[in-house]
């Protein structure tokens, strides 16, 4: 989950959403390929994190600022039209705005429910009814993937990876798979859903599809992943698990059901209000802050302080993802400027691989280079597609990540709650089977929005 999510950004000007032409001829003078080596070295640091025991969001931070003074210095020193500089900072600064609320309220509603115990509530519903390994595969992949659209894939993978640690602890044969389900159930459902995953909220809010648009990758998503979840469940034991503890039951607090409904409201407003009141889908979600701030006042004169306090739950949201994606959004934010990511509209060129192989190919790479760079990197590419193959790079980048354990959030928290279980290596085994899930999902897109 994102943790301590700082409010410091100020809404600004909607003057400053317009696009910044890249400055091309700059591609190939010391200004461009100093931002490309500095780029390339930046994201080395943060794929290695682990390795050189350095949170990823502190090289994307530098990388993503410094690019930027780096660009105002070059313009200063020759005479050129800073403006041009400080417009594309400023449009950075909106898309970060945009996703960063969104985000903001997303994950705060989340927290609310983690304090209220809905998830300590599902999580005994699961454990407590004495179902078989098998049985209990499905029933975590499927809650995996229903959740995820609502939860963001990163919250579900941590919520479910809890779950598999209650049921067993040691066996291996139903843990990796088991882990492995969870992981491509919450990529494949945050895929469909503009609010399951970070990529699908930022095609979502730069208008390559309407609210229901996206919904239509429904079928691929939910097709693709069940034929991986078939074949991963074949070397899941059929026994019943032996229980290390007697889970007492868990009840949610007062007030649970009704945040609840404040959320799937939140969720209504912010459609309302991106599809047909022309604001940003952030207005709705704000708008669903402000009610579940004055339900949490009706709580607290009926329960005490301590019950929900919404500031407390902000603080418990994650601020070094935050960092991460405002460096990461500004690391791509110089190379569109200094007309690097022209290259990938030349990529996405018919005379080349043309749209659909090109976003094939984007999802693949998606698992060894983190999606939201990727799904940024083309969106300021912007090139020429119909709603069908911006909804396929939507499910390909999404569902990519599965391909390999450290390819998306939600395989990150999985290896860090299953340490020495699920590992690279351990996922790796299986690649196959979801890279056979992933065709699938592919092929099911062609046939919904080229045959039929």
């Amino acid at each position: 989950m994102l943790r301590s999510i700082i409010l410091f950004f100020t809404l600004v000007s909607f003057s400053f959403a317009q696009d910044v032409e890249p400055q091309s001829h700059l591609m190939y003078t010391w200004i461009g390929i100093t931002t490309l080596g500095i780029s390339l070295l930046g994201y080395y640091i943060v794929i290695n994190e682990k390795k050189l025991q350095v949170d990823k969001s502190v090289p994307a931070l530098f990388t993503g600022v410094f690019l930027f003074i780096l660009l105002a210095f070059y313009f200063y020193i020759n005479n050129l039209d800073i403006s041009l500089v400080e417009a594309e900072a400023h449009a950075v600064i909106l898309e970060i705005t945009e996703i960063f609320f969104f985000l903001f309220v997303a994950m705060t509603y989340i927290e609310a429910l983690v304090h209220l115990n809905v998830f300590e509530r599902l999580k005994y519903k699961l454990v407590s009814r004495g179902y078989d390994y098998k049985k209990l595969f499905w029933l975590t992949g499927f809650a995996a993937f229903f959740i995820s659209p609502l939860a963001d894939n990163l919250t579900t993978a941590l919520v479910m990876s809890t779950v598999l640690v209650t049921i067993e602890r040691q066996r291996k044969e139903f843990l990796i798979p088991a882990a492995i389900n969870i992981v491509v159930a919450a990529n494949a459902g945050g895929a469909w859903s503009p609010f399951g995953d970070i990529t699908t909220i930022m095609a979502w809010t730069a208008g390559k599809g309407a609210f229901t648009d996206f919904l239509m990758l429904f079928p691929a998503s939910f097709i693709g992943y069940i034929i991986s979840a078939y074949l991963l469940s074949m070397i899941v034991p059929d026994d019943k698990p032996k229980y290390y503890e007697v889970m007492k039951e868990a009840k949610m607090k007062k007030g649970a059901k009704v945040v609840m409904f404040l959320g799937i409201f939140t969720i209504f407003c912010s459609i309302v209000s991106h599809q047909y009141l022309l604001f940003s889908a952030l207005w709705g979600m704000m708008f669903g802050l402000a009610l579940l701030k004055l339900y949490s006042y009706v709580l607290k004169l009926q329960y005490g302080q301590g019950h929900l306090n919404v500031f407390e739950m902000i603080t418990k949201i994650e601020h070094n993802t935050l960092m991460f994606f405002f460096g990461v959004l500004a690391v791509v934010g110089a190379l569109y400027f200094t007309g690097w990511l022209s290259l990938i509209s030349t990529v996405y060129d018919s005379q080349n691989l043309g749209a659909t192989y090109s976003n094939i190919v984007i999802g693949i790479l998606s698992a060894f280079v983190d999606n939201v760079p990727v799904m940024s990197a083309v969106l300021r590419a912007n090139p020429d597609m119909d709603i069908s193959n911006w909804l396929l790079l939507t499910l390909t980048a999404g569902i990519g990540g599965s391909l390999i354990s450290f390819g998306s959030a939600a395989g990150i928290a999985m290896m860090g709650r299953l340490r020495g279980i699920y590992t690279f290596q351990s996922h790796l085994r299986y690649t196959w089977i979801i890279l056979l899930g992933y065709f699938v999902s592919i092929f099911i897109w062609y046939i919904q929005f080229n045959v039929l």
